[in-house]
């Protein structure tokens, strides 16, 4: 046989094979048609109640939940923290908005976790802070750095330096930037330094001062190297 009939037999073959594979298709269709447009149609309902429930539930709501709230973001930028949680009556607060079942989706009953665990925070409740807080979820840099952050601000407040420090470090490592990594790699490292762990301290520091130098923490990171440094040299 010569190498051209050689050729046109494979690719007969391939023919043979592609058609007997369309043949099985065909079949498996013919057999399995009304399971197949059930799934379809399963699949277009799923769709189309979830466009639904964006556009008539969940707009509607995130619309009222932000209104709602604007009260409560402006008591917390005057740093009225008790009026921002708790509301006065006629607007509510931060707590109020969590606690809303309509609301509970909604972008803005996602950020009350954080205002509320700030408030908490800054009013001295610092277990009422760390549950907010860790609830808190969000794909922005800066926040969900601060969120991790204001945890390790109050283990520091109730004297739990293992936990603060370790929040610390998340919220340095959670999302690298120039503003939140630097400022929480100085915290951590002050912690340190007041548990005498100086080399650990040093650590932190030499990447503020590597990585960060333009920060603000970077600016000021030689004077608390130097002063790690009086401290390991100490006899």
């Amino acid at each position: 046989m010569s190498k051209k009939e050689k050729n046109i037999n494979k690719v007969e073959a391939r023919i043979e094979g592609v058609e007997h594979a369309l043949t099985r298709v065909e079949q498996f269709i013919e057999t399995c048609r009304k399971q197949i447009i059930w799934g379809i149609g399963i699949i277009l309902g799923i769709v189309l109640l979830y466009m639904a429930f964006q556009h008539y539930y969940l707009e509607k709501w995130s619309a009222e939940a932000a209104e709602q709230m604007f009260p409560a973001e402006q008591a917390f930028e005057n740093e009225n923290w008790t009026l921002a949680l708790d509301g006065d009556g006629n607007n509510p607060g931060f707590i109020e908005i969590i606690d809303n079942f309509n609301y509970s989706l909604t972008a803005s009953a996602r950020l009350a976790k954080y205002y509320a665990g700030i408030c908490y925070l800054r009013l001295g409740y610092y277990e009422d802070a760390i549950e907010y807080l860790s609830k808190f979820r969000s794909k922005d840099m800066i926040l969900s750095n601060m969120a991790l952050g204001g945890i390790g601000d109050a283990y520091a407040e109730m004297g739990d330096t293992d936990k603060a420090v370790a929040f610390y470090k998340k919220a340095a490592n959670n999302r690298k930037n120039e503003f939140t990594t630097p400022l929480y790699l100085v915290r951590a490292g002050i912690l340190l330094e007041q548990q005498k762990k100086f080399k650990e301290a040093a650590e932190l520091y030499n990447i503020v001062r590597k990585d960060y130098p333009n920060s603000t923490e970077g600016r000021n990171i030689v004077k608390y190297l130097t002063r790690v440094e009086i401290e390991q040299n100490k006899p």
